[in-house]
């Protein structure tokens, strides 16, 4: 009989928790936190820098986006989860959404260089592009013409490094970059 996991404690019995702690024991806590693991240091270094209204920490996250495709050393691993993740967590500590554009779009382009490069992957990899696509035209369509402005000449380069490529992702970027256009273009075919 396999033992029953421990149940974890929730959020309020933390708080409720955390509540009798004096800033030292919470500065302390923090700092165990940011030394425990690099995703919990990038988080805190991307929520301070947002703070202080920069953001120091976007190549940090540009680079864990880029990673899976082109790693620094070895082979691909394509764990796209990853990148995503990577995604996710600075728009969560960050709230940039120019930033968060930004690393949708460079996910789409590593992730269209290669499969140019390397040709033909599979249908969850090309998922997980338009997946990402769609995340970025609906962030670009909140943002409004000045995202668009800001985007359009890489889509538009972006949508036609994809021709040849199956799986419908060529099709759903060219639908998607219309759609763009049309919203915040009409006059320009």
């Amino acid at each position: 009989m396999p033992a029953k996991k421990k149940p974890q404690p929730t959020w309020a019995a933390i708080r409720q928790h955390l509540r009798g702690y004096k800033p030292d024991a919470l500065l302390s806590l923090i700092k165990d936190l940011h030394d425990s693991s690099s995703t919990n240091r990038d988080f805190l270094h991307a929520r301070v820098t947002a703070a202080q209204g920069g953001d120091a920490s976007f190549a940090s996250y540009r680079k864990r986006v880029i990673e899976p495709f082109y790693p620094a050393r070895g082979e691909a691993k394509m764990k796209l989860g990853e990148a995503r993740k990577a995604i996710r967590e600075y728009h969560k500590a960050t709230g940039n959404i120019p930033g968060t554009i930004e690393l949708l779009l460079v996910f789409c382009e590593t992730g269209t260089e290669f499969t140019n490069e390397f040709g033909d992957i599979n249908e969850r990899f090309y998922d997980s592009l338009a997946r990402a696509l769609e995340d970025l035209c609906k962030l670009v369509k909140q943002q409004g013409r000045t995202a668009w402005e800001t985007v359009a000449d890489r889509l538009d380069t972006l949508a036609d490094a994809t021709d040849g490529i199956g799986w419908g992702y060529s099709d759903d970027m060219h639908s998607a970059v219309d759609e763009l256009r049309e919203e915040f273009d009409p006059t320009n075919d």
